[in-house]
């Protein structure tokens, strides 16, 4: 299954983004991680089928209630394997 990487900033940390994206990724069957970046933003790997991927980048332009997204970039990495979704 493919791989992402996706970078998504804006007011993202400290509004529960990282779990709210963990609940997310489960319900639609992604692997992966999602963490925090000293710089303010957070990564989300994401590994799952091409229709999942597509379903949690539209997730994350919005995210939840109490985060303002600006940006998501998405790049393509090389295959991993995870063990469900964790956060980091």
């Amino acid at each position: 299954m493919p791989t992402v990487r996706f970078l998504v900033s804006g007011r993202v940390q400290g509004v529960f983004f990282r779990a709210s994206t963990r609940a997310e990724a489960a319900r639609l069957g992604i692997a992966g991680s999602a963490s925090n970046l000293p710089d303010g933003r957070v990564e989300v790997i994401a590994i799952g089928s091409d229709a999942a991927l597509e379903a949690l980048e539209r997730w994350l332009w919005q995210g939840p209630p109490s985060a303002k997204v600006d940006a998501v970039t998405r790049e393509l990495v090389a295959d991993r394997h995870a063990d469900g979704f964790h956060t980091r």
